[in-house]
């Protein structure tokens, strides 16, 4: 039971980024809604004086400078995690980018190589395969690799969302 809890605890943590992504979208929506409305007006009164052509113009403007905001923010995002490296060697920064994988690879290779020696010493000592497993995958274990799992393809769905 705690395995499950744990497992979906660990799936929604790898979603709190988009969590709090969702309250940041929710104002930027709201200014989006007050621009769309503006912007509606604008037509209106612009097709009542058939300008349909200036309206066309507009929209593509409009979505020009959409695109170019969304480069800014990239742009201005990639800045900062420059600006964050700045000063540390490349071996630093590569080994700052990788700190999570690496301990999730390290931990699953751990459990892995624990797994096959309690088998192989299992085997050896004379203990059936079917009774080994068990004792040596317990409950612990399979709650512990599942979080990580979790965490990490949870992160995945939210992110491509």
């Amino acid at each position: 039971m705690f395995t499950l809890i744990s497992t979906a605890l660990s799936f929604l943590m790898g979603g709190l980024p988009k969590l709090l992504d969702f309250f940041q979208d929710k104002s930027d929506k709201k200014h989006e809604l007050e621009l769309a409305a503006m912007q509606m007006e604008r037509e209106l009164k612009m097709m009542e004086a058939g300008y349909i052509a200036q309206a066309r113009i507009e929209e593509i403007r409009t979505e020009q400078v959409q695109m170019e905001t969304q480069a800014q923010e990239r742009t201005a995002m990639y800045n900062h995690d420059i600006e964050i490296g700045k000063g540390a060697s490349q071996w630093i920064i590569n080994l700052r980018a990788s700190v999570r994988p690496v301990v999730t690879y390290l931990f699953v290779f751990l459990l892995i190589i624990v797994d096959v020696a309690s088998i192989w010493w299992a085997w050896s000592s004379g203990v059936a395969f079917a009774e080994a497993i068990p004792m040596v995958f317990d409950a612990d274990e399979m709650q512990i690799l599942a979080s990580i799992i979790a965490f990490w393809f949870g992160t995945q769905a939210f992110r491509s969302k």
